[in-house]
């Protein structure tokens, strides 16, 4: 405020405040979201300050429930481990992989299992000579159950992202997610299962397993065969 003084009086001048533009807005909240981020990065790297401001998990989930029971009559004969190394990229167009765009290296391990469904066997399918010392079994071919990802065998191993895509994890409700890549994971266990001798050594097994029992029961002749 101003003092303007006449001969005869004094008045006061207001000068209004200046209107910031809208251009300017923008960039000062765009350089207030940078300094966030870069500043939350440093502090997660300074030694001290993440046990500083380190945060406290606490399980505050409900009692499992008991949906459903299933009987099960396949006998899991074998189970093979399985670990793969998933390479996945994603890019964006006519934007530069510094900007947009994301790159994780994924160690994925988990099992899995070859069965024989023994709940398929029918009655034809089982032949006992008249004094039981000889049988005869026809089973159905092992089958490879759904491949299953260990979480404590599996990680991450880098992550890169673009800025567009930091800042978007900042305002997402699943940050660094990794379902893509575990997603890719087992798929890539499951062909492996299929390239493998894993219904094979299945098949053999459970030979083994009823030849035993059978022999224990007094019999001496025991044959086992495969088919669909």
């Amino acid at each position: 405020m101003e003092k303007t003084t006449t001969a005869d009086r004094t008045t006061s001048v207001q000068r209004r405040p200046r209107r910031v533009p809208v251009w300017a807005k923008v960039l000062g909240g765009i350089a207030l979201v940078l300094v966030l981020l870069f500043a939350g990065i440093r502090l997660a790297v300074l030694p001290g300050i993440k046990d500083l401001f380190g945060t406290e998990s606490r399980d505050r989930s409900g009692p499992a429930l008991l949906q459903s029971i299933q009987d099960m009559s396949r006998y899991d004969a074998a189970s093979g481990n399985f670990q793969v190394v998933v390479d996945l990229e994603k890019d964006a167009k006519y934007l530069p992989d510094a900007l947009r765009g994301s790159r994780t290296l994924y160690v994925g391990a988990g099992t899995v299992d070859a069965y024989v469904d023994l709940g398929r066997v029918g009655e034809k399918d089982v032949t006992v000579n008249g004094d039981r010392t000889s049988a005869t079994l026809k089973l159905p071919h092992a089958q490879l159950g759904k491949p299953a990802l260990d979480p404590d065998r599996s990680y991450a191993v880098s992550k890169q992202r673009g800025l567009l895509d930091r800042l978007g994890d900042l305002f997402s409700d699943n940050p660094n997610g990794e379902q893509a890549v575990q997603k890719l994971a087992v798929k890539h266990i499951g062909e492996a299962a299929r390239d493998s001798e894993l219904t094979t050594r299945a098949e053999s097994n459970t030979t083994g397993m009823l030849q035993g029992l059978l022999r224990s029961l007094g019999f001496k002749d025991v044959r086992v065969s495969y088919g669909s």
